[in-house]
């Protein structure tokens, strides 16, 4: 029987390795050995920065709850108290945007959260304007997302023949920029 040789496999196996490192200081990029251990280290990180960062967001948008709350004159733990007692389940995420995007729409959660506060109960009346606020919030964002489609000229190639597609103009994927504002006009 003839002797079988992993040269190849090993090769290619040690440059899979090295492409991984490129870019690493050093010889973390050139030798295989220390670039293998820098890889193992580097899903190691990236695993555990993946859930970090998470828990990064997580805080960003309780910071930005809570400046957007003493602007209200309320705590952000008296805030968020105020709406589990009203019933109120919006995440941190969707107020952070509301606080930003929004500042009217969230002072209305804040009068809720109040109102909840001093009451001790959920407030019957003030749950309808809760769905109010999220109806009006979901109404700024496709008018935002409507004007910005309207004013063709500024949007690049890919994005005009992406909205050609949805259209369904034929041929769009041969035509130039101004032929394509031409058919979506």
């Amino acid at each position: 029987m003839t002797r079988v040789k992993g040269g190849t496999v090993s090769k290619n196996r040690r440059r899979k390795v090295l492409k991984q490192a490129k870019g690493y200081f050093g010889s973390k990029h050139r030798l295989y050995k220390t670039a293998q251990e820098q890889v193992f280290h580097s899903g190691v990180y990236a695993y555990r920065d993946r859930k970090a960062n998470k828990r990064n967001f997580r805080k960003l948008w309780i910071t930005r709850i809570n400046a957007a709350c003493r602007l209200n004159d309320i705590s952000y733990s008296k805030f968020i108290n105020g709406l589990n007692i009203a019933g109120v389940t919006i995440n941190r995420k969707m107020l952070a945007e509301v606080a930003i995007d929004s500042p009217e729409a969230f002072t209305n959660l804040v009068s809720i959260a109040k109102d909840a506060l001093k009451s001790g109960k959920k407030p019957v009346v003030k749950e309808e304007t809760t769905k109010e606020v999220k109806a009006e919030a979901k109404k700024d964002v496709k008018e935002e997302k409507t004007t910005a489609k309207k004013d063709y000229s500024k949007m690049t190639l890919a994005e005009l023949k992406a909205i050609a597609k949805e259209q369904g103009i034929k041929g769009y994927s041969t035509m130039k920029k101004d032929e394509l504002l031409s058919n979506l006009k």
